[in-house]
């Protein structure tokens, strides 16, 4: 199952953008045999200042179609770590091809663009920066992978 990292902004060099590639290449090696992943970033910005509208627009292109769409939000479902690998696990064995996970802007998600994802994740109570949101998929996407093999990435 392919993901796509769908996100509104430019992640330049620097601290967050060597973390998110460090555990997006941990991902990707330990995913492949799980048939998980590759796993690609595709950033969109909105130069017109057309807003979240405009973002959403954006994005929705950028999603692979037929995809699985999860949203990154604030309102979506808090999981486990377990809890993620199983529902990545689950996604994966229903045959999906891809897997979309769409990062808004500084604004978030559009509303039109929300109700139409089949999922919804939030890493908590707290709004994350849209940037760090990224690394910390990343990683959740890594654990959820070694988790997955059996690997002693995560102990619980």
């Amino acid at each position: 199952m392919r993901v796509h990292i769908c996100a509104v902004g430019r992640l330049r060099q620097g601290p967050e953008r060597d973390l998110y590639e460090d555990y997006l290449t941990r991902f990707d090696r330990t995913g492949r045999p799980l048939a998980l992943g590759p796993a690609q970033l595709i950033e969109v910005e909105d130069k017109k200042g057309g807003g979240m509208a405009a973002e959403a627009g954006l994005l929705q292109r950028a999603i692979p179609d037929g995809a699985l769409i999860c949203a990154l939000d604030e309102r979506g479902k808090v999981m486990s770590s377990p809890a993620f690998a199983d529902q990545l696990g689950n996604w994966r064995d229903q045959g999906r091809q891809d897997l979309a996970f769409v990062i808004g802007g500084a604004d978030g998600i559009d509303p039109a663009l929300r109700s139409r994802a089949d999922a919804s994740l939030s890493f908590g109570n707290m709004v994350w920066p849209h940037m760090l949101v990224r690394v910390m998929l990343a990683e959740q996407l890594y654990r959820a992978a070694s988790i997955l093999a059996g690997g002693p990435y995560h102990r619980a």
